[in-house]
């Protein structure tokens, strides 16, 4: 039984007359006929009297008509439903928070303005979170700061960042040139948490130094992060790109390490078996053009060095 065998059934039952209701849905009286019979035989019931070459509907038949109003007319609203839909294009795009704080909203507007006719939805949160995002197909392309290990997602290195060590103007280091990385031990830090590509580099760092620091504060949010910089003296080592408007105004002083060990690179990341869109390659093609931050040269940075 088939919504196309309620709609033949609904049109002889109205029309009584199964010659009509083949002429109505353009069908073949014999297939009206074997559409009714099949009913009859699916429920074991009479659906019609044949009286004088006439139909009269049986009380079964009319139970069944009741249902069957309701049945058509929830399935072609789902097919109207679904064939709108279809004619739109949607990306869901998700990324990681330094990403998201960064980069996802100027993005996203270059996207807007590329497919003007695509419907977006953005997801942010840590790289472990979106990864669960990526395996459940709720998201279908990701920008990421952290490693992405799952056999059954691509990564695709994109865009170099890299890490800094940042105090606020009123720390005992914001006067100095160099910073010697032993002179963090014991130091106060504002941390990401757990699952964040950026904690997961800087715990690196800290295992491959040997270091003993004092994990004061540690957040999710951006802007926590950033007050405890400035209003509560901590140390941060997060993408240079998080502290953009603080390092220009002078309020945040930064230290770049003398090695490449704190370097990176956001990556797209994407399901093996996804098949890219239109929207998602356009969005791939997008992110391409978000580089190392031009407004770097104009600051003044200092060295996080090794020997003391």
């Amino acid at each position: 039984m088939t919504i196309r065998h309620l709609k033949i059934f609904i049109a002889v039952a109205e029309y009584g007359s199964m010659n009509t209701a083949a002429k109505k849905l353009f069908l073949s009286q014999p297939t009206i006929s074997q559409a009714i019979r099949e009913l009859e035989e699916y429920y074991d019931t009479r659906l019609f009297d044949r009286l004088s070459k006439r139909l009269y509907i049986t009380p079964a038949g009319k139970d069944l008509l009741s249902s069957s109003y309701q049945v058509v007319n929830q399935f072609d609203k789902m097919d109207q439903h679904m064939q709108k839909n279809r004619r739109k294009d949607i990306v869901r795009f998700a990324s990681t928070i330094t990403v998201g704080s960064c980069l996802a909203s100027h993005i996203l507007n270059d996207f807007a303005v590329a497919m003007p006719e695509t419907t977006s939805y953005t997801f942010i949160a840590n790289t472990h979170m979106v990864e669960e995002k990526l395996l459940k197909s709720e998201v279908d392309i990701a920008l990421v700061e952290g490693e992405i290990h799952h056999p059954d997602l691509i990564m695709v290195p994109v865009i170099r960042d890299f890490l800094v060590l940042g105090c606020s103007k009123d720390h005992p280091f914001a006067d100095r040139d160099e910073v010697h990385v032993k002179e963090l031990n014991n130091q106060d830090f504002v941390m990401r948490e757990q699952g964040s590509g950026t904690r997961a580099l800087f715990d690196r760092f800290i295992k491959r130094h040997n270091l003993n620091i004092h994990i004061a504060w540690e957040a999710t949010c951006p802007d926590a992060i950033r007050n405890a910089i400035l209003y509560n003296n901590c140390l941060a080592v997060v993408s240079v790109r998080l502290l953009e408007r603080e390092i220009r105004s002078g309020q945040v002083r930064i230290f770049n390490p003398h090695t490449n060990e704190l370097e990176r690179y956001f990556s797209l990341v994407y399901h093996k078996d996804k098949i890219f869109t239109p929207s998602m390659d356009a969005l791939r093609n997008i992110v391409h053009h978000y580089q190392q931050p031009d407004w770097l040269g104009s600051i003044r940075v200092g060295t996080l060095s090794e020997q003391p």
